[in-house]
């Protein structure tokens, strides 16, 4: 039997096809332009920042840190995020669940309209919560006679950066919600489960990494918004500048080192960001 097992001929495996069928140095050369693009655009900005915040030693960049101005602008832009964040994973879990489970009048208008941010500018939607909210705005008035303040405050912050962040959960679920269909869900509605446990226990589980794909975007936007928060800000030091804006104002007053060394703290966030963008990418696609 070990003979005749020896004897037999392996097959080779099969051949793939190739994907292209460009020449080997046409190949080559698209490989070099994308890499020298992404060197001059990507790369190169990012080593200078690095190398200007640590240029005076680590000590003066760690000092950096220790300004009240910077650890204010540093907690202020938690603060923001970690408001923002709820919010608009309940509206885009909500949004999603509409548009992708439901038919209703007014449905495309709705899609239409989680769209706006991505094509409005943010210094304009910065502008309109001003024309709403600001002295002379529609509730001005109103707000200055209940003393409210929301612009060049931070409840002025928190809308300008909830505008522009929430259509990226909504974004991310509606496809995957679509695509999945609704059969799990009338299965469990017909086996008699409410619509919180259809939700919670089939809708959830199947949404959880576009769900975490979605917060990861919303966080990295929520943390470099400058030209909402900008307009609506007032560039009060020590009270309405988050990290983007105090860059602004150190680089202005000729702190490079201060500056970049906050940059690179936006930097890192990035990287940390799309670290944890590609393994949940692996995951979806898993």
């Amino acid at each position: 039997m070990g003979g005749l097992l020896s004897k037999r001929k392996l097959l080779p495996p099969a051949k793939r096809k190739p994907l292209t069928t460009e020449a080997p140095w046409v190949q080559a050369l698209l490989i070099a332009a994308a890499l020298l693009y992404l060197g001059f655009i990507l790369f190169i900005p990012l080593s200078v920042v690095f190398l200007k915040a640590f240029e005076k030693g680590i000590w003066i960049y760690l000092k950096s840190f220790t300004d009240p101005e910077a650890l204010n602008a540093i907690r202020l832009t938690l603060f923001v995020t970690a408001v923002v964040i709820p919010l608009n994973v309940l509206f885009g879990l909500a949004a999603a669940w509409a548009i992708a489970k439901f038919d209703f009048k007014g449905k495309n208008l709705l899609t239409t309209l989680i769209d706006l941010p991505f094509s409005v500018s943010p210094i304009i939607s910065g502008l309109i919560f001003v024309l709403l909210f600001g002295a002379h705005g529609w509730f001005g008035p109103w707000l200055r006679e209940h003393d409210i303040k929301i612009i060049f405050a931070v409840p002025g912050i928190v809308l300008a950066t909830l505008f522009v962040t929430f259509p990226f959960v909504a974004r991310e679920l509606i496809p995957l919600m679509q695509a999945q269909g609704s059969d799990e869900e009338e299965a469990g509605m017909t086996l008699g489960a409410s619509g919180f446990q259809t939700f919670f226990h089939i809708t959830l589980p199947n949404i959880r990494w576009g769900l975490l794909y979605g917060v990861i975007l919303l966080s990295a936007r929520a943390m470099g918004e400058f030209g909402a928060v900008s307009v609506v800000s007032g560039h009060i030091r020590g009270q309405t500048n988050t990290v983007p804006l105090h860059v602004e104002i150190l680089y202005n007053e000729y702190n490079f080192i201060g500056a970049f060394a906050m940059s690179s703290l936006l930097a890192l966030f990035g990287l940390v960001t799309l670290g944890i963008k590609s393994y949940v990418e692996r995951r979806m696609r898993q």
